[in-house]
């Protein structure tokens, strides 16, 4: 697996589920990964149970092998309080600014000089190594913004190249687009098996391909079970009431005879056998859309109780077996 695996998704697809369940998976082994959030929500923090995260990175969970996830919630304004003294040493001068609002203004007024940033914070994890010469970290995962910014994000060169042409900023973006644009990287998608997400993962595989950024796998989330497939639907949707209403009976739910409990059974149980016939339908012409664009697809279910922090390592778990580890 590339060391900098980027998730991004339509919102309400779970787009943070699955790179926090990305960064458990590929943990395995006893690696160490760190997972960045950007995007300042706290949803990293909300899944494992944990306290806000500051702008450091804190150890949050374990792999059952011993691994460890690291995790990371980059401010901008602290980024670029980092890239002035890093380049210009600014030092209490650099807080100073912050204190008159500069940084603020900065980062709000030049969204190019906000991303490179950010990307910048994760691309130094990645290259980043120990007094040994050591990775510190063997994979970091970014909990990017949704797929309709996600390329804009990504592609700083083009972002910052109004700004600046020359000199430490322009140098960064390079720096940045090198490890974005190399096999280090895969940008994956995630979506629902819904028109939308899906037309949006379309759309947003699209534009990655065309700025030259390395798309990975195409997540499909809350995937719901296969109750009854083709052949049992025809089947359901061509029985007599008289039939259904039998057979209820001879389950125990009830006599068959005209008003009992079976044959009251039997219209809730139709239309039941009508919608999810109708959904099943749509799935599959969803699934068949996906499987056009191209990348593989991982697939991951629907929890009935939720993602918790026990969901997240039976999510990890599947993705593991899947390939992504």
């Amino acid at each position: 697996m590339s060391r900098l695996q980027v998730v991004s998704g339509k919102g309400g697809t779970g787009k943070t589920t699955v790179a926090a369940a990305l960064a458990l998976a590929l943990a395995g082994g006893g690696k160490r990964t760190l997972l960045v959030e950007v995007e300042g929500r706290q949803g990293i923090a909300q899944l494992f149970g944990t306290e806000a995260l500051p702008y450091e990175e804190r150890k949050i969970a374990v792999a059952p092998d011993g691994g460890e996830v690291h995790a990371l919630a980059i401010d901008p304004e602290l980024a670029l309080l980092d890239y002035l003294q890093m380049f210009y040493k600014l030092g209490g001068a650099g807080r100073a600014l912050k204190k008159l609002g500069a940084i603020d203004f900065a980062t709000t007024v030049a969204p190019g000089l906000r991303d490179v940033l950010l990307t910048g914070k994760a691309c130094e994890a990645v290259r980043r190594k120990d007094k040994a010469g050591r990775f510190v970290y063997d994979h970091v995962v970014m909990d990017a913004p949704p797929t309709g910014r996600v390329t804009r994000f990504l592609n700083v060169n083009d972002e910052v190249a109004g700004l600046a042409r020359i000199g430490p900023i322009h140098h960064q973006a390079q720096a940045v687009m090198g490890v974005l644009k190399s096999p280090q990287t895969q940008v994956h998608l995630v979506t629902l098996l819904e028109e939308m997400p899906v037309q949006e993962t379309a759309d947003g595989i699209a534009e990655l391909r065309t700025a030259g950024l390395p798309t990975g796998r195409v997540v499909v989330n809350m995937v719901r079970p296969v109750l009854l497939d083709g052949d049992g639907l025809e089947l359901a949707g061509s029985l007599p009431r008289a039939s259904v209403a039998l057979s209820l009976a001879a389950a125990g739910l009830g006599g068959a005879r005209h008003g009992g409990a079976a044959e009251r059974l039997v219209d809730p149980l139709l239309r039941q056998a009508e919608e999810y016939a109708e959904r099943y339908t749509l799935e599959r012409r969803q699934r068949e859309a996906l499987d056009r664009i191209g990348p593989p697809l991982a697939e991951l279910p629907r929890l009935t109780d939720g993602v918790d922090l026990a969901g997240l390592y039976e999510l990890a778990a599947l993705l593991r077996t899947q390939g992504m580890s």
